[in-house]
């Protein structure tokens, strides 16, 4: 193996799955995260097929489908007076042998890739962050905030759109905005309510878009997709999302009249980013949504970052040289990434103009995801 001793900083998916990978495979695996204690927060999950393989290859794939609930369906497009559109059967990207979508709540896969990396020996430090790095060719040195000073055969760096470290490494691309904002709930639903999103006719001033996963039998994942700034009318955030989707009907009447003061929800600005270049710099990396983040739109976010996470792994436990292996991963990852990348941010163009001549949203997400079905 080129490395036997690797820091991970950030504690999110990306971090976490790369650590267990890592360790599976006979590395020594130190993640630090900024956090000073793992707590249930986050919304919902559509995830993927190709994102359940990389589940699959971790060995905690029963897990995670025990605590979610899978969609083999495909999902129903309608327009917002609750007409059906088009129905859209959901491309099995991660093989015929595991469902093609699940919806699940964040917290709860957080915790079962938590529990795997702590049985794997995998250390981690809460309260911690990456102060400073030194690479010398040879070994990278880390400074941590506490002052510890370590070195190591890599360091990767996972932590997020929100990077502090990807400056360091030469990467000028930033996060930009998408010109979307997005609010998720996780609320009740009906049993033979098995998953869909509504399009407006034109933009009235509400929402650009909403839509819904189930998450359990008896929960739901809900997703409204409006303007980028939380417009300051005085209302409180169930009842802003209330107005937002009070013109899309059918299902989704339900689902608004089952928001209240109780509902777990936030609201946040979409922005997304897309690095091209090298996303290493001697023995430091950035993976995941550090150097690739996109809209929401075809549920692929989580899916690519576990993809890198594990096909680093890959290459890094071979034999070789190191500097060959994380050019090559690079170049591995860039297309898969950049057609995601390009059909996300299609979408987000159309989500804001509706009506657009000749937009066909359900075809190109269609086309994005069967294009995922190879292996990456």
């Amino acid at each position: 193996m080129s490395v036997e001793k690797v820091l991970i900083v950030g504690g999110g998916f990306t971090g976490l799955t790369a650590g267990i990978a890592l360790a599976r495979r006979g590395v020594a695996v130190t993640l630090v995260e900024r956090a000073k204690a793992w707590a249930r927060v986050g919304h919902g999950l559509t995830i993927q097929g190709n994102a359940l393989r990389v589940f699959k290859d971790l060995g905690v794939l029963d897990d995670i489908i025990a605590r979610g609930f899978p969609e083999e369906d495909g999902v129903t497009l309608y327009f917002a007076d609750g007409r059906t559109m088009s129905h859209l059967q959901t491309p099995r990207t991660g093989g015929d042998d595991l469902p093609p979508t699940i919806g699940v709540l964040r917290p709860d896969v957080h915790e079962v890739l938590v529990s795997k990396a702590e049985s794997l020996g995998v250390e981690i430090r809460l309260g911690q962050e990456l102060a400073s790095f030194q690479d010398d060719g040879t070994a990278a040195t880390s400074v941590l905030t506490d002052g510890t000073t370590e070195t190591w055969d890599l360091i990767i760096i996972a932590e997020g759109i929100k990077s502090r470290t990807r400056a360091e490494l030469g990467i000028t691309e930033d996060r930009a905005p998408t010109g979307l904002g997005i609010w998720r709930a996780v609320t009740d639903r009906k049993p033979e309510m098995h998953g869909g999103i509504a399009f407006p006719a034109s933009d009235d001033g509400g929402a650009y878009k909403v839509g819904y996963t189930p998450v359990s039998a008896t929960q739901c994942y809900v997703f409204v997709l409006c303007r980028p700034q939380r417009v300051d009318n005085g209302l409180a955030d169930h009842q802003e999302v209330r107005r937002l989707m009070e013109n899309f009907h059918g299902e989704f009447d339900w689902i608004r009249e089952s928001i209240d003061e109780n509902t777990f929800m936030n609201f946040q600005q979409i922005e997304w980013i897309f690095v091209e270049g090298p996303w290493h710099r001697g023995r430091v990396l950035a993976i995941g949504e550090a150097v690739h983040a996109v809209p929401p739109l075809i549920a692929q976010g989580a899916a690519l970052c576990l993809e890198d996470a594990l096909l680093l792994a890959e290459h890094i436990t071979e034999d070789g040289d190191l500097q060959t292996q994380l050019t090559a991963f690079h170049d591995r990852r860039l297309p898969r990434i950049r057609g995601v990348v390009d059909a996300s941010l299609q979408l987000a163009h159309w989500e804001q103009n509706p009506g657009t001549p000749d937009a066909d949203p359900g075809r190109v997400m269609a086309e994005s995801l069967l294009a995922l079905v190879a292996a990456p």
